[in-house]
């Protein structure tokens, strides 16, 4: 979760991390956390440890994607400083309610904890900019033909949460499969971030998947909905209503993003208006990826 940017230069003002289960179990998160903020020179960002679990389904992870250890398997040391004693829903509402100004949430994971926060604590709806999530996909699937992991893994939780942002007036931003590939970074530019820990840990993660999917380029993944906040201006989003499938067999945690080019009468439609958010659908790659570098370096 962040503040408005101050000033003109591209920077994130860090109030605190909340961590769920999702590419791997909530404590290899925090653990994950913990070490990517000391590399960053950020030990005084709050991290708190969340859901462990889905609402209803049963837990799966992405270690085939990610390492055993959730984090490239690169035997990085961990940090020496422990998790916020709060629950991490705790630790957003408190974070929340004590700030001065509105602040966007960014989910790169399942939104268990975020469902939970606005259907536990609504009054924190005020204090929220925006919500721009990784997650979702208008035409794509990688979990499944359907379905992108990170609403796959929590479909309630995704939907829970675009219900309760339509009623308590939140923006949301969905930074979906359809945009998550396209900025990459090269072998030869990651063999390049050298110096800080920051860059160093950076370039071995575009590293790791380089050689896990023998390819010579990698995404920078999640954190292009990082570069969004930073730098709208380099993703193109339509406004659409969508809604995440909760029953299909072969559709289940699919987010079904209207794209019907005309208002004409949808009465015959028995599902009625679905919450209206924005939909990522094109983003300016090479941008995003320098802004990645850039920031790292």
């Amino acid at each position: 979760m962040r503040a408005a940017p101050r000033g003109p230069t591209p920077s994130l003002d860090l109030r605190a991390v909340s961590c769920v289960g999702g590419n791997a179990p909530v404590d290899d998160v925090v653990r994950n956390t913990l070490i990517a903020l000391h590399a960053a020179g950020r030990d005084d960002v709050p991290v708190a440890r969340g859901a462990d679990r889905p609402l209803l389904e049963t837990p799966v992870d992405a270690r085939h994607v990610h390492g055993e250890d959730g984090m490239g398997d690169l035997g990085w040391p961990p940090a020496q400083r422990g998790s916020d004693p709060r629950h991490a829903v705790e630790l957003l509402r408190d974070t929340l309610l004590a700030s001065a100004e509105r602040i966007t949430l960014i989910p790169l994971a399942p939104m268990t904890n975020i469902a939970l926060l606005l259907r536990t604590y609504p009054q924190v709806a005020g204090k929220i900019e925006r919500i721009v999530f990784m997650g979702g996909a208008a035409d794509v699937g990688n979990a499944t033909a359907s379905a992108e992991f990170n609403v796959f893994h929590d479909p309630e939780a995704a939907a829970i949460v675009l219900a309760a942002t339509a009623e308590l007036g939140v923006p949301v931003t969905m930074y979906g499969l359809d945009v998550f590939y396209a900025p990459v970074v090269t072998r030869a530019e990651a063999a390049a971030l050298t110096g800080s820990d920051a860059a160093r840990l950076g370039g071995a993660l575009i590293t790791f998947q380089c050689d896990r999917f023998h390819r010579d380029e990698a995404t920078i993944g999640d954190a292009g909905a990082v570069c969004a906040v930073i730098d709208p201006g380099g993703l193109t989003t339509q406004e659409r209503p969508m809604r995440v499938e909760l029953g299909g067999s072969w559709s289940r945690g699919r987010t079904i993003v209207d794209r019907r080019d005309w208002d004409g009468d949808m009465s015959h439609d028995p599902h009625g208006p679905a919450p209206r958010i924005d939909v990522a659908l094109a983003v300016d790659a090479i941008r995003y990826a320098n802004l990645w570098q850039e920031t790292l370096r």
